[in-house]
């Protein structure tokens, strides 16, 4: 009893998912969305299903596959170790990238202070750069200061946004979300397919949900529980708080806003709160950027631990930090804020969302349809097996409506990627061959 005592149950375990969830990836959105009108909240709607269905197969898959490397391990069960390979690649650069946006976004709301970073391309790169510098050299003290840090600043968001979707109401005016229904006449469809990167890009990371098992007070009931509520927590957050904000603030303005909760607060009571809603955004992103910066690199040690990312990511210093695999991943993630340079904050990083979600998807598919095998082995019940076989088809449809929806270029990217994962591999394969074929003397 004592040690289950110490153990978290259903109610802490969902929040830690929600909390875990809704990061910094929401801020930016209202004003990517608003370009297509409020008929893209439709979008959400698509998105809690088909990420609650993804939580809860990663719930499954967390159950009944001990071994370490996450999503990279539970795609080995079925794909073999390519698979290992190419998810961690993909993923891998999904977190690089879904790094910049973060630096973007925070970039967005401090141009508000700093106005000269809102004022052209080089401003911004030289912004969003330095932001991704800072939380790199700030992640040398290892994981135990990244933790705590991130613990506080990522309620810089939450109160905000999770506020607004209560308090907003009392502002929100029905003619103003009228007439931002649909601005441009894009048929509903059409304003679904565009919006799903946008809202997916939100709920990217409920991959991590079945990450603490071992710490769960009963783990088959509460974990698969957990991700569900959570993910449907952070859900209606999302869908409250983007609805409200278009009855409030007219479409053009939300549109062309750098910082949407902030000017929405600012609208609602006075620039001053305005102020420091942008200022707690701030600290969420460069906290957001903290953490994922650190996965990014211990995903890339993680690899590199199973001899196929090269060996200076596995090098850590006294105080179990991959410095020199921060310092690549660093390089890497400036790379790729100029190949995406742009004067608009929210054209780059709609741009950035779009990649993001593809090089995720990817990730998510091979892992997940190795949920069939790891049943198989496990010799789960008919029930079980059914059930859980349901809930893929809706993840798997609906990440291939996702990657779909992503676009030709995003797609287009991705495919580039991969196809050079494939030759990356090539390189390493040999290490895990089991034979080496016997040389015939030539006669």
């Amino acid at each position: 009893m004592a040690e289950s005592s110490k153990k978290m149950g259903l109610v802490g375990l969902t929040t830690l998912v929600a909390v875990n969830m809704m990061g910094s990836g929401i801020i930016m959105l209202p004003s990517n969305m608003a370009q297509l009108g409020a008929v893209s909240l439709l979008s959400w709607v698509v998105t809690a299903i088909g990420s609650m269905a993804i939580a809860y197969c990663f719930a499954q898959c967390g159950l009944l596959c001990n071994r370490s490397g996450g999503m990279s391990a539970y795609s080995e069960e079925a794909h073999g170790k390519s698979a290992f390979f190419l998810c961690s690649f993909l993923y891998f650069l999904s977190l690089a990238i879904g790094n910049v946006a973060i630096g973007i976004s925070a970039v967005g709301y401090l141009s508000s202070f700093v106005p000269w970073l809102s004022s052209g391309a080089i401003p911004l790169f030289i912004g969003t750069v330095g932001l991704l510098w800072i939380t790199t050299v700030a992640n040398f003290g290892g994981p135990n200061i990244t933790g705590k840090i991130g613990t506080v600043t990522v309620w810089g968001v939450i109160i905000p946004v999770a506020g607004l979707s209560l308090i907003g109401w009392f502002w929100f005016k029905p003619e103003v979300f009228a007439a931002a229904w649909n601005p441009n006449n894009i048929a509903v469809s059409d304003a679904i397919t565009q919006s799903i990167p946008l809202t997916l890009w939100a709920f990217l990371g409920m991959e991590s949900a079945a990450q603490s098992s071992d710490a769960v007070e009963d783990p088959k009931r509460n974990v698969p529980l957990a991700c569900l509520f959570g993910t449907l927590g952070a859900a209606v957050v999302y869908v409250l708080s983007t609805t409200v904000i278009q009855g409030i603030v007219p479409n053009a303005e939300l549109a062309n806003s750098s910082a949407p909760f902030a000017y929405v607060y600012a609208q609602m009571f006075n620039p001053l709160v305005g102020n420091v809603i942008m200022a707690l955004a701030v600290m969420a992103c460069i906290g957001s950027l903290l953490g994922w910066q650190f996965t990014l690199a211990q995903t890339a040690k993680m690899t590199a631990d199973q001899g196929m990312f090269p060996k200076l990511f596995s090098k850590v210093t006294a105080a179990n930090a991959p410095i020199i695999g921060m310092i690549v991943c660093g390089i890497l993630q400036t790379l790729l804020a100029l190949s995406t340079i742009s004067p608009n904050a929210s054209e780059q990083f709609g741009k950035l969302v779009s990649l993001a979600a593809v090089t995720n998807l990817i990730p998510y598919v091979t892992a997940l349809t190795s949920l069939l095998v790891m049943m198989y082995k496990a010799d789960v019940g008919p029930s079980v097996f059914s059930r859980n076989t349901v809930v893929l088809l809706i993840a798997m449809a609906y990440s291939f409506y996702a990657i779909y929806a992503s676009g030709k270029d995003a797609v287009f990217g991705a495919t580039l990627v991969l196809a050079v994962g494939y030759l990356l591999y090539g390189f390493v394969a040999k290490r895990f061959a089991t034979e080496r074929p016997v040389a015939v003397a030539a006669g």
